[in-house]
């Protein structure tokens, strides 16, 4: 009866919190701070309200409001070209409005752009990692608005992974790329609010320009919730995150990205798996059972990559038999991701020498150091290597105080 006890108890947890309302929720309330305003809007298919209504559509009936532009990150505005994918702009065929690529030929608004937009409007929802590049969208785009002096709005959403929760080394601006530009950490434990107000606070935008920002907050988002306790529904932000299970585990499945490894891309379950056809799929879940890793299990699994449209059209090990594991968390509030991510990495370089390679540029970026790849290298210590990172995480939730918005 033990775990009929455990399950009506989540169940409780899941059902007794308040409904959480995003910042587009609460948008009405503002209208105030858009009269009279031609907008530029830099948003994506993740834009809804929780009665399912578009930021399109909440922008169109408010009085005194144009919408100018939108602008689009990574997927499109749609959300659906794949990872890494250039996007090209466009026009939207309904409201003859321009549609701007923020990852095509720019992924910072020109002047040219934002030259009849009086006001910009960020509304997407992230997935709380650092190398999820929504956020940088938004941090090039709150850059250019304060180059061309317009303020800048964000509607606030909830960090799917709770706002509790911060792992991972800060990234060391030698490695600043578009998977991480500003030294936080993997897991920031921030909604996108409360990130732009600490991009803009610590001057860490270029030439430390400062942005006239304005965060429209949820209400009744804990830090302690997860996505699944808003009672919000889930849309998947990106074609590769489908539900809630794979991004708990992204933060550390997807340094995978950085080696010959296959994170499960061109399957129905990325990141969830792993494997390659050099793997042998009992020896490493029994190998990464053996770790003892908090709140995870490994199971053996056989998988084939194919290519899947609006997934994955061309991913790793195309058409033949990867074999690896499945990766099962047991209990999320105790699971490390990013620490499990590392021990994965260097199981499989430990068993494989000889077949594992690194794509070093990019599994350096994503780390947003080198020091994760040269101790796996080396067959360093780890244990002091993520021992370390601890400080970093100590140093970061300090520094991320005066900008907390929410309890």
């Amino acid at each position: 009866m033990k775990w009929l006890l455990v399950f009506i108890l989540t169940l409780s947890s899941l059902t007794s919190a308040q409904p959480v309302y995003t910042g587009l929720d609460q948008i009405n309330s503002y209208s105030d701070l858009f009269t009279g305003k031609r907008i530029g809007i830099i948003t994506n298919h993740t834009a809804f309200t929780r009665d399912g209504r578009s930021i399109a559509e909440i922008f169109a009936a408010m009085p005194g409001v144009t919408i100018g532009a939108y602008f689009g990150p990574e997927h499109g505005i749609k959300g659906r070209a794949d990872a890494g994918v250039r996007v090209g702009s466009g026009l939207d065929s309904l409201q003859q409005i321009p549609i701007y690529s923020l990852y095509g030929k720019t992924r910072k608004p020109t002047k040219e752009m934002l030259k009849d937009i009086d006001m910009l409007v960020f509304d997407i929802q992230d997935i709380g990692a650092r190398f999820y590049t929504y956020i940088w969208t938004m941090a090039l785009a709150m850059e250019a608005a304060a180059e061309q002096d317009i303020p800048f709005v964000v509607l606030d959403r909830p960090n799917p992974l709770n706002g509790v929760t911060v792992e991972g080394n800060l990234l060391d601006t030698a490695y600043s790329t578009f998977v991480g530009l500003f030294p936080i950490p993997v897991r920031h434990g921030l909604s996108v609010g409360e990130l732009a107000l600490l991009f803009n606070g610590e001057g860490w935008l270029k030439n430390k320009v400062k942005v006239n920002l304005t965060v429209i907050p949820m209400n009744n988002w804990k830090r302690a919730q997860w996505y699944d306790q808003t009672g919000l529904p889930f849309i998947k932000p990106s074609p590769n995150m489908p539900n809630l299970e794979t991004a708990i585990v992204y933060p550390g499945m997807c340094l995978l990205e950085g080696t010959n490894v296959s994170e499960g891309r061109g399957t129905l379950a990325p990141f969830l798996q792993f494997g390659a056809p050099w793997i042998n799929s009992s020896e490493l879940a029994n190998r990464l059972n053996a770790l003892s890793l908090p709140a995870v299990r490994f199971e053996p699994q056989t998988f084939r990559p194919k290519s899947m449209p609006g997934m994955s059209a061309n991913p790793k090990y195309k058409g033949q038999l990867c074999n690896g594991v499945r990766i099962h968390v047991t209990d999320r509030d105790q699971f490390n991701a990013y620490t499990t991510g590392i021990w994965v990495v260097h199981t499989i370089h430990h068993l494989y020498p000889e077949k594992f390679k690194w794509r070093v540029t990019h599994f350096d970026r994503l780390c947003g150091t080198d020091r994760v790849r040269k101790a796996i290298q080396k067959n360093g210590n780890i244990k002091a290597l993520l021992s370390s990172f601890q400080e970093q995480v100590a140093l970061f939730k300090q520094k991320r105080k005066p900008y907390l918005i929410y309890k």
